[in-house]
């Protein structure tokens, strides 16, 4: 039987199951291909992969800062708003849609910088341990291990602090989206009223977030050090 005999099924006919993990499998590996080139073609250019997860670390804490700006700008939206006094409802609702949409977005754009840091920072630390079997030199080799388990170690610390993080926006995000939209279709006396009861539980939540987020800029801060710390090479042979 020739390839043009053999019956081939088509998309179709697949359980979308089959069709769903066949994408992801594609996606994924086509992703794996474009971080490769992307490594590659920045370290043509003299900036490795260590370069790089400080550089994305740095963002990460900068998204981590801004969003916190723009939760605690959106909670004084709403205690604005819940101190009502005349006016139109309808400017101030559409004020604090504004507020909820840029607050997503700041989210967002944290939930991408978490990712972009895990993803170069698997990739050098995968990199890191193929090197590790090209040392001829025992000690060396030792002493650069040192140094992978110590980094890894900053960066595990890092990732908890910051998926924690990210973890404390979601209920502030979604209290706000419930608001947004009990005020979308209740502009009036009773909406207010409801948004003042949830205004203290909201400002908890928050302060809640900022103290998990600062924790993160703190970790963030310990394992960019030592990244840059051990570029300086010191003795190996001194600390063995």
């Amino acid at each position: 039987m020739t390839d043009s005999d053999r019956k081939y099924p088509s998309p179709e006919s697949l359980p979308s199951y089959v069709l769903k993990a066949s994408w992801q499998a594609l996606s994924g590996y086509l992703g794996k291909k474009y971080r490769d080139a992307y490594y590659r073609a920045r370290e043509s250019l003299g900036q490795h992969k260590r370069e790089i997860v400080v550089y994305r670390v740095e963002e990460a804490c900068d998204s981590l800062l801004a969003t916190r700006e723009q939760f605690e700008s959106a909670l004084e939206h709403f205690k604005a708003i819940a101190q009502f006094d005349g006016g139109s409802l309808e400017l101030r609702y559409r004020t604090l849609k504004q507020q909820f949409d840029l607050s997503q977005a700041k989210a967002q754009a944290v939930n991408e910088r978490i990712k972009s840091i895990a993803e170069v920072s698997e990739a050098l630390f995968r990199e890191w341990e193929l090197e590790l079997d090209q040392y001829s030199n025992r000690v060396l080799r030792a002493h650069s291990r040192k140094q992978l388990r110590n980094a890894r170690q900053h960066y595990e610390r890092l990732m908890k602090a910051m998926y924690q993080a990210e973890a404390k926006i979601h209920p502030v995000l979604a209290a706000f989206r419930d608001q947004v939209l009990f005020l979308k279709h209740n502009l009036n006396a009773q909406a207010i009223a409801a948004l003042r009861h949830e205004l203290f539980e909201i400002g908890v939540d928050i302060a809640s977030l900022i103290q998990a987020m600062e924790k993160s800029i703190n970790e963030a801060n310990g394992f960019v050090a030592t990244l840059v710390e051990q570029r300086s090479l010191p003795n190996p042979y001194s600390s063995l």
